[in-house]
């Protein structure tokens, strides 16, 4: 078949997520590494002719002023991850992706991120949101144009935003379209501006944040009626990972868990910004719901999300689980998960880059329920919150496909 050309928008392009995809498919590309990591690098989907990394331009959206060289020595230098060599040899393609990055938008991302905004992001600061969606399209139409993209693939790896205001459920697309057309204070998050534009310029959408993004009924609405793929929230990569793994297991076995208690520390920017209270609850909304939807009730719960600035990258997870078994005795388990963030998220994102382009070069659209084992609050209805359950809803939209 021809060769075909794939863009990927990184909302966050220059956060730790984006950086240590950008060297990844660069090191993919010189065979300097091999696809541990990758889900869509298993045996199983070998025939499903994935996306190649040569295939792939990257740009995106940013707020901070920095480079792809000076994040990836930053991560290099505090938490030891790449080496050396590495970043020598994808020092010139981390430079040609990095031509790519446009100021990225400021509206209602909250006080906290906003005051990470370096001088380009803050000239485009209380532009209206029509404005914003408008200048964020014509990035994307540039992109495209200029790398002769087949398609773009937009991925939101920015820091996570505040709450939405719960109104934004209530609005048809009808409703939400006139606000983003008002010169009135707009309640629409940035992520949600991303992804209009990101629709509307009929660009697949995932949302690997707890921010709403696409998480809306109206802009569900919208991407059917676009017919545009999309899928969300929060990438599963650590500490709810396990408690989808295990929890059925004490589903499984009638073992009644009374309290599961899970402390999270970690020092990179996504931790600075989650120290604020009100980004925090977001995350904490995302990471506690689980369990009640996998057990059928809902034991004494405590999440706990500080920033440590020495761990760096190295989140670190300590839960314990209190447990009734047979003769109301009383057992504990307890683990302790430890993994680089962005090690553990950049490869997800890649697995989703790949599996989004698959689907849409079968003419598929809407929400993309078979990538839910990817999420820990992964839209769609009917989702099954086991993971077990949702990586096979994976396989067999692969099987499907090679049939």
């Amino acid at each position: 078949m021809p060769k075909r050309k794939v863009g990927v928008w990184l909302i966050g392009a220059l956060g730790g997520i984006s950086t240590t995809v950008a060297v990844g498919i660069a090191a993919l590309r010189r065979k300097l590494v091999d696809e541990v990591g990758l889900v869509s690098g298993l045996p199983r989907f070998q025939k499903l002719d994935l996306l190649g990394w040569d295939d792939i331009a990257i740009g995106g959206h940013e707020i901070r002023e920095t480079t792809y060289a000076a994040e990836a020595r930053q991560l290099h230098r505090q938490s030891g991850v790449f080496d050396d060599a590495m970043l020598q040899a994808v020092a010139p393609t981390l430079t040609e992706f990095e031509k790519n990055i446009r100021p990225g938008t400021l509206i209602n991302v909250g006080s906290t991120i906003e005051k990470l905004a370096g001088a380009s992001a803050i000239k485009q600061r209380g532009e209206r949101p029509a404005v914003a969606i408008e200048r964020i399209t014509a990035d994307i139409a540039e992109f495209k144009k200029n790398h002769k993209l087949d398609h773009v693939i937009v991925v939101n790896v920015a820091s996570t935003e505040p709450p939405q205001p719960a109104e934004l459920r209530n609005l048809t697309w009808s409703d939400l379209k006139q606000k983003l057309d008002s010169d009135a204070v707009s309640p629409i998050p940035a992520s949600s501006i991303y992804a209009v534009a990101a629709i509307q310029s009929g660009c697949s959408h995932v949302n690997f944040t707890p921010s709403v993004g696409t998480d809306l009924p109206a802009l569900e609405a919208f991407a059917r009626e676009r017919n545009v793929l999309h899928v969300g929230r929060d990438g599963k990569t650590g500490e709810t990972l396990m408690k989808s793994v295990l929890a059925p297991m004490f589903a499984a076995r009638n073992l009644q868990v009374q309290s599961w208690v899970g402390h999270n520390i970690f020092g990179n920017m996504d931790g600075k910004v989650l120290d604020d209270p009100v980004n925090k609850a977001n995350k904490v909304r995302s990471k506690d719901h689980l369990l009640t939807e996998i057990l059928g009730y809902k034991p004494q719960t405590l999440v706990t999300i500080e920033y440590i600035e020495s761990m760096g990258d190295w989140k670190t997870a300590w839960d314990h689980i209190h447990f009734r078994g047979f003769l109301n005795t009383k057992m504990i388990l307890q683990f302790l998960w430890q993994g680089c963030d962005s090690l553990l998220a950049a490869p997800l994102v890649l697995d989703l880059i790949r599996f989004t382009d698959r689907a849409h070069r079968a003419g598929q659209g809407g929400v993309m329920r078979h990538l839910a084992s990817f999420f820990k609050s992964p839209m769609g209805d009917n989702v099954p919150p086991e993971f077990h359950e949702q990586y096979l809803q994976l396989e067999n939209w692969a099987d499907n496909l090679m049939v």
